[in-house]
């Protein structure tokens, strides 16, 4: 289960403190045991700041604390402080990873047999689309639903979301994609086949936390071998 520890500290030389822990970040580099570090300051009181550190487990965070340079660094950062920080230790019982809901969304609705909904509750208007296989991009969300719709009218498909990572305002999916082709698709009939891809898509999430830029990645000349497109030109 994810631990987390907030410090809560009082300086007025956060400058200093700051290099402290880049030397920390650097020595420990390889051996420390925290994924995520926030510190935060306190809008009313420019002295006053807030740590959160995340940690796989209560046990990683005990091994992180256990490493000398971490002793060295809080004795360092304690002579600091204008007052001894204070520290709460929680156990998360709740983590929602709200872009990543909002992806996982996307592409059950993309796959899902039926009229295509109006997607404005996950997609900016102004969305851009990038995709190398596109002369332009694809910019608006009433022309990204249209080259949805082209897909769905082409294929009835599954996503398989094989890794979902989320930093800041994006999100990144690796995914693999299974179709049966069961109409017109860039000029080629119906074939009844079996094809399939893989890719990846990254997103990135507008003020709004809606969909307001995405980049695709996939393999869409092995699509078209699989086709039967490029018979003619193996020949």
């Amino acid at each position: 289960m994810t631990f987390v520890q907030l410090i809560d500290c009082k300086t007025s030389r956060f400058d200093e403190m700051n290099r402290i822990m880049d030397r920390w970040v650097e020595k420990t580099r390889g051996r420390r045991t925290a994924t995520h570090d926030v510190i935060g300051r306190d809008r009313s009181d420019a002295s006053h700041f807030i740590e959160i550190v995340e940690f796989p487990s209560y046990e990683e965070a005990m091994r992180n604390s256990n490493l000398p340079e971490t002793d060295q660094v809080f004795r360092e950062m304690v002579a600091l402080c204008d007052e001894m920080p204070t520290f709460v230790d929680l156990e998360v019982v709740r983590d929602e990873q709200l872009y990543t809901d909002a992806v996982r969304r996307l592409f059950d609705t993309l796959a899902t047999a039926g009229e295509l909904p109006p997607l404005n509750d996950l997609i900016e208007e102004g969305c851009h689309s990038h995709d190398p296989v596109n002369p332009q991009d694809t910019i608006g969300l009433d022309a990204i639903r249209r080259e949805y719709r082209m897909w769905r009218d082409a294929f009835d498909f599954t996503f398989t979301i094989e890794d979902l990572i989320e930093q800041g305002d994006r999100v990144c999916a690796r995914w693999t994609w299974d179709a049966t082709h069961k109409g017109e698709f860039l000029g080629i009939p119906s074939t009844g086949r079996k094809v399939g891809m893989s890719g990846m898509t990254l997103f990135r999430f507008g003020a709004d936390a809606k969909i307001a830029e995405t980049w695709w990645q996939h393999d869409q000349l092995g699509l078209m071998e699989q086709l039967g497109a490029l018979d003619e030109l193996e020949r």
